[in-house]
């Protein structure tokens, strides 16, 4: 079959419809000229590489040759990959939110040739069925309305637009305080499940920045029951479905309230996310259960989703040989036959049994002791444990001979310096120096793959980089400089930081409603500038940057960057108040802001009891620098936030400063104890 003009694309999702019937374009000035020259309306379809149901619409419609003549007949067809183009994927996604009430992937949407959406929705069956209608007859009508009965198109677009407008500069300002906290945390332990944890019933999504949140309040407040809310929901979803248990690992969301059944993609940005709060939790609890839940993440983003390079992949699909979550499940006959005498023990602790969790099939999950287990079976619990280590290692090898699902090979520079930040927090709590190499090897590849003139772009793949980075690539990749900094303070992390920190002011600040556009003032010219202001799967580029500008200020004294800071919370703070689930990330900020950061440094780490004690402890307003190296000092003095603080080659000292006043120099974990 002949290719289409998507052959050209490195985009795996774009490059998975290349041999469609239908003349797919990209988002470019041709495909949009075409259509106003041909006055021909446009079909926009966004999705993503590992979306299931993406995958079902295109083999149903997409690769149907009497659809794709309707579809090549009537409309300009344009294929979106929304991680390459998270600007157009807002606008669209935004007006189907507003028009059906839900949204999500495939995104299904109808322009007039300026752009203009005038129908809208997600999958749309080949047949009219689920209570859909079927795509062949929708485009039948929608291409004959366009044709016959322009004038209500046109109607329709333009309210389409009223209403997106409105919807764009709905900011109402308020004063940042404590009571901002006290309202949002209420608010989302109300929404909280107190039997599996997390937030409503389902679908149910980790939202790893509302879980944070309720530990920071829980420290703010003295009230347990926060903490131990997220506690419980970090426990079921380790021990859950959701959770890798061979390969470490989240999937992207649990289809029942038990996080059992996950949807089986894993994306890159669940497991950056998802080992910090666990970090945070075993700093708390010192349960070993979280450590081992970050190693074993992190590990399998080093195994199977890190570049030659050293940046990350984006995603790995949830179907493989056609079927979702194949590569995961397991018939107990199979376990019993490769673990012989373990197979009991480890069937009863991860819940294998002959009819199955998921359609006949086992998703491992653990809802049992392993000291039950030791009573049931006669055994000690190191034994139990011996069985079920060995057994795991087994399986995995097993599991290794299958057709491993697809991977989406496109490194995005947002989501990278998520994974950054979370390789950092986890050579934090292990000391493992692996995970500190990654994240730097990781900035090392944006600088030199990533970058342009000194600004950023989105997206890497096959040696090729395009695309301007959006808020979000520059926020996140700046925050995760600042952890990388903290642990390992060379100040070309803290100048890179600050330059790119610049840079969004310079080309992405809304003066007028105090707080940052999605693209940048050169950007190509949309039917709208959008903001991101939610924290939902992703913390929004104004969420982030607010704790990053907040974080420069105290570093480098610069009051430009906690008045940004300070105007991009009073902009999203009372809405935050009111709907917390939505401002996860923006309420860890007000937290911080709220309580005033606490300056922790370290010079000279050789002391592991105050390294160890320190670097380990839950101090979340903390700003937490590690100076190992005396050569580091002499050029960070330029900087406020060191002046004064010397090495001294012999012993570790620690200043421990707020509020504009530092302490003495301390020199042992009692002390620093007592000032904390």
């Amino acid at each position: 079959m002949q290719a289409n003009n998507l052959i050209k694309e490195t985009s795996p999702y774009l490059l998975q419809h290349a041999y469609n019937p239908v003349n797919w374009y990209t988002w470019n000035q041709e495909a949009l000229k075409k259509a106003k020259d041909e006055n021909k309306p446009i079909f926009l379809s966004i999705g993503y590489s590992a979306c299931h149901w993406c995958h079902v619409m295109a083999h149903e419609s997409f690769e149907n040759e009497d659809i794709a003549d309707i579809m090549n007949e009537n409309f300009i067809n344009i294929k979106v990959d929304r991680e390459e183009r998270p600007d157009i994927d807002d606008i669209y996604q935004k007006v189907c939110q507003l028009v059906t009430g839900s949204g999500g992937w495939p995104l299904s949407v109808f322009l007039t040739t300026d752009q203009k959406p005038f129908y809208v929705g997600t999958y749309f069956p080949v047949l009219d069925s689920y209570g859909r209608p079927g795509f062949g007859s929708l485009l039948r009508q929608l291409a004959q309305a366009y044709k016959e009965k322009p004038s209500d198109v046109e109607a329709a677009a333009n309210n389409f637009m009223n209403v997106l407008q409105k919807t764009e500069s709905n900011i109402s300002k308020s004063e940042v305080n404590r009571s901002i906290l006290d309202e949002a945390a209420v608010n989302l332990l109300q929404m909280g499940d107190p039997i599996n944890g997390g937030f409503g019933s389902a679908p149910k999504f980790p939202n790893a920045a509302n879980l944070s949140f309720m530990l920071r309040y829980s420290r703010l407040s003295g009230i347990l029951k926060f903490q131990e809310f997220v506690f419980k929901t970090l426990t079921k979803m380790a021990n859950g479905g959701i959770y890798d248990q061979l390969g470490g690992g989240f999937h992207r969301y649990s289809t029942d309230s038990r996080w059992l059944v996950p949807h089986f993609e894993k994306m890159l940005y669940d497991n950056a996310l998802l080992p910090v709060v666990y970090s945070e939790a075993y700093q708390i609890t010192k349960d070993p259960k979280y450590l081992q839940t970050v190693n074993q993440t992190l590990h399998f983003v080093l195994r199977e989703m890190t570049s030659q390079e050293g940046g990350f992949y984006s995603a790995q699909d949830a179907d493989s040989e056609g079927e979702e979550g194949k590569y995961y499940v397991w018939k107990k006959s199979h376990i019993v036959d490769i673990l012989e005498k373990d197979a009991d023990i480890f069937c009863f602790y991860y819940d294998v049994t002959d009819g199955g969790n998921f359609e006949g099939q086992n998703i491992l999950n653990n809802n049992v002791r392993t000291s039950t287990v030791a009573f049931q079976f006669g055994k000690t619990d190191d034994e139990v444990n011996d069985v079920i280590q060995r057994s795991l290692g087994k399986l995995f090898t097993e599991r290794l001979k299958r057709l491993a699902p697809g991977k989406d090979e496109k490194i995005l520079t947002s989501w990278n310096g998520l994974m950054i930040s979370a390789f950092a927090k986890g050579y934090r709590i292990s000391g493992n120096e692996l995970f500190l190499q990654a994240a730097k090897n990781c900035i090392k590849f944006i600088e030199e793959k990533l970058t342009i003139k000194g600004n950023l772009l989105r997206t890497y793949k096959d040696g090729q980089a395009k695309l301007n980075a959006y808020l979000d690539d520059y926020a996140y990749f700046v925050n995760s400089l600042l952890d990388v900094f903290e642990a390992d303070p060379s100040i070309k992390y803290l100048e890179l930081a600050l330059q790119h920190a610049n840079y969004l002011i310079e080309h992405f600040w809304d003066p007028k409603e105090g707080n940052f556009f999605f693209t940048a003032d050169d950007h190509e010219e949309l039917i709208i500038r959008t903001k991101n202001i939610y924290d939902l799967s992703l913390p929004s580029g104004n969420s982030v940057a607010a704790h990053v500008f907040l974080k420069l200020y105290h570093l480098t004294q610069d009051k430009k960057f906690l008045e940004i800071s300070t105007k991009i919370m009073e902009s999203l703070s009372m809405m935050a108040a009111e709907n917390p689930f939505g401002f996860g990330q923006l309420l860890n900020t007000i937290y911080q802001y709220v309580q005033k950061p606490t300056e922790i440094t370290i010079l000279n780490t050789s002391d592991r009891e105050i390294y160890d004690g320190l670097t380990k402890k839950f101090v979340p307003e903390s700003i937490l620098v590690t100076i190992s190296k005396e050569e580091y000092v002499d050029e960070l003095l330029r900087y406020p936030y060191f002046l004064g603080k010397g090495f001294d080659k012999n012993k570790t000292t620690v200043y421990v400063c707020k509020n504009f006043t530092c302490s003495l120099p301390m020199h042992s974990m009692s002390e620093i104890e007592k000032l904390l």
